[in-house]
C-alpha cells in the first residue's frame, strides 16, 4: 500500500537530527542560481544593447518591440515539448544541452552587424533560437528543486533560483553597459554567450539526481525523502520508468493538459504567472530604454541604474521565499504560507504607476526599486508549482505554467512598443504594468483556493519516490 504524500505534513514529522547529515542539495541550488543568472543575462542583452543597435542598424521602436518579443514566441512554443523532454530523458541531460545551445545562439547575435541589410531578420531568428533553447530551464529548475528539497525548504529554494533573474541585472547590467560604451554593442552578446558555453561544461560535473550523486550521504537522502522530496524523479525503477513513459505519451499529455487547465488551483496559478511575467518582461526589455529615452540617462548610466531595482528584486525574492517557509514551519497552512508574501509583494508592485507623476530621477529609481522588490517577493509561482504539480508530469506541468508566462513575454514588449509609437510616452505603458500586477493579486485571491498537490485521474497517489 503506497505511503501518504508528505508535502502537507508538519515540519515535526521530519527527523530534525538528520538535517545536518549533508548539504549537497545547497551545492545543487547554487548551480541552479548561477545557471539562471546567465539565463537572464542572455535574455537581457538586447535591452542593454538595444538603443545603440537602433542607431547603428536603423531599427524603429516598433521593430525593437518585435525583436524583444521574438524570444518569447519560441519560448512559448517549446514549453510543452521541453517539459516532456525533461520528464522523458531527465533534467541533467536535457538542461545541459539547452545551456550550451542558448549560449552559442547568444554569441552569434554579435555578428549580425556584418549583415546590415538583413540584420532585423537575422536578429529575430537568433532571438527565436535562444528562446527555443531556454524553454526547459525553469521547468528543469522546478523538477530539480522538487527532487532535492523537502517541502519545508522548497519555498526558499524556488525563490532563490527565481531571484537569479534580478541578480543577473545586478551582476551584468553594469558590465554590459560598459561593454557597449567601451567596445561596442556586439561584445555584449559574445562575452555573455561565451560565459554560458563554459557553464554548460561545469553543469555536467555538478548536477545529478539525488540517488545518483557521488557525494550525497544516506542521512541527507533520508532527510529530504522523508520531507517530501521526489528523490527518484530522474532515477526510477523499471516499473516506474514504464509508468513514466505511459504518463508522458502524446495522447496522455493532451489528457493531462486538460486536467491541469480544468483544475481551479493550477489554472489560477497559470493565470497569475501571466500577469506576474508582464512585470518581469517590462524590466527585462523596456526598462533600460525607458531610462535612456524618457529620463535622459546615458547607456552607461542606465546600465548601473537598472541594477538598483534589480538588487531590490533579488532581496525581495529571497525574502518572499524565506517568509513563506517560516510561516509554513510555524504550523500555518501551506496555502496561507504561499499566498501572504505573493499578495503583499504584488500589491507593492502596483506602485510603478506613481512614476508617471514624479520628475526627479532619484525618485523614479526609488519607486521602481519598491515595485521590483514587491515583484520579487510575490514571484513564488515556481514554489507553488513544486507544491501542486502532479508527480508523474512535473516537467509537463512546469512547461504549461511557463507557457502562460511566455505569452506575457510576447504581449508585453509588443504592447509597450506600439504604445510608444502611438503616444511617444511611457505613461500608458507603466499604467499597463501596474494593472497587470493588480490582476495577479486577484488571480491568487479569487481563483486559487487551496494549494495542494494535484493527483492525476487514473493514477494512484504517488509516494515521494515515485514519479
Amino acid at each position: 500500500m503506497p505511503a501518504l504524500d508528505r508535502q502537507d505534513m508538519p515540519a515535526t514529522a521530519v527527523p530534525v537530527g538528520t538535517a545536518k547529515a549533508g548539504r549537497i542539495r545547497y551545492l545543487i541550488l547554487a548551480m541552479l542560481f548561477v545557471v539562471t543568472t546567465i539565463n537572464y543575462a542572455d535574455r537581457s542583452t538586447l535591452s542593454i544593447a538595444g538603443d545603440s543597435m537602433q542607431n547603428d542598424l536603423h531599427i524603429s521602436s516598433g521593430e525593437l518591440g518585435v525583436l524583444f518579443s521574438a524570444f518569447s514566441w519560441s519560448y512559448l512554443v517549446a514549453q510543452l515539448p521541453g517539459g516532456w523532454l525533461l520528464d522523458r530523458f531527465g533534467s541533467k541531460k536535457v538542461y545541459g544541452i539547452a545551456i550550451f545551445l542558448w549560449s552559442v545562439f547568444t554569441m552569434l547575435q554579435g555578428a549580425i552587424g556584418f549583415f546590415a541589410g538583413a540584420a532585423v531578420v537575422l536578429l529575430f531568428v537568433l532571438r527565436f533560437a535562444v528562446g527555443f533553447a531556454e524553454a526547459p530551464s525553469f521547468p528543469g529548475n522546478s523538477r530539480i528543486v522538487a527532487a532535492w528539497f523537502p517541502t519545508k525548504e522548497r519555498g526558499f529554494a524556488s525563490a532563490l533560483f527565481n531571484s537569479a533573474q534580478y541578480f543577473a541585472t545586478v551582476a551584468f547590467a553594469p558590465l554590459m553597459g560598459w561593454l557597449v560604451t567601451a567596445m561596442g554593442w556586439e561584445h555584449v552578446f559574445t562575452v555573455i554567450g561565451g560565459v554560458g558555453v563554459v557553464l554548460a561544461l561545469v553543469w555536467t560535473k555538478v548536477i545529478y539526481a539525488p540517488r545518483s550523486h557521488p557525494r550525497v550521504s544516506q542521512g541527507e537522502l533520508d532527510y529530504i525523502s522523508s520531507g517530501g522530496a521526489l528523490v527518484d524523479m530522474d532515477a526510477p525503477t523499471a516499473e516506474q520508468d514504464m509508468a513514466a513513459k505511459q504518463a508522458s505519451s502524446g495522447k496522455e499529455n493532451l489528457r493531462h493538459i486538460g486536467t491541469l487547465l480544468k483544475n481551479r488551483t493550477t489554472l489560477g496559478v497559470f493565470v497569475g504567472q501571466y500577469f506576474i511575467n508582464t512585470i518581469t518582461w517590462f524590466f527585462l526589455t523596456w526598462f533600460p530604454v525607458y531610462l535612456v529615452q524618457e529620463r535622459d540617462m546615458s547607456i552607461l548610466e542606465a546600465g548601473f541604474v537598472a541594477s538598483l531595482p534589480a538588487l531590490c528584486g533579488f532581496i525581495g525574492g529571497v525574502s518572499g521565499g524565506w517568509i513563506s517557509d517560516r510561516i509554513a514551519q510555524r504550523g500555518t497552512s501551506l496555502t496561507a504560507a504561499r499566498k501572504i508574501p505573493i499578495v503583499t509583494g504584488l500589491l507593492l508592485s502596483t506602485s510603478i504607476i506613481i512614476c508617471n507623476y514624479v520628475s526627479a530621477s532619484w525618485l523614479v529609481v526609488l519607486i521602481m526599486s519598491l515595485a521590483f522588490f514587491g515583484k520579487g517577493m510575490g514571484a513564488l509561482g515556481w514554489a507553488v508549482m513544486s507544491d501542486v504539480a502532479p508527480k508523474q508530469i512535473a516537467g509537463l506541468a512546469g512547461g504549461l505554467f511557463n507557457t502562460f508566462g511566455a505569452v506575457a513575454g510576447i504581449v508585453t514588449p509588443l504592447v509597450i512598443g506600439y504604445i510608444l509609437d502611438a503616444t511617444g510616452s511611457f505613461d500608458l505603458a507603466l499604467a499597463f504594468v501596474s494593472v497587470c500586477a493588480a490582476l495577479a493579486v486577484a488571480s491568487y485571491l479569487v481563483i486559487v483556493r487551496e494549494i495542494k498537490r494535484v493527483e492525476l485521474p487514473g493514477y494512484e497517489p504517488a509516494t515521494s519516490a515515485t514519479v
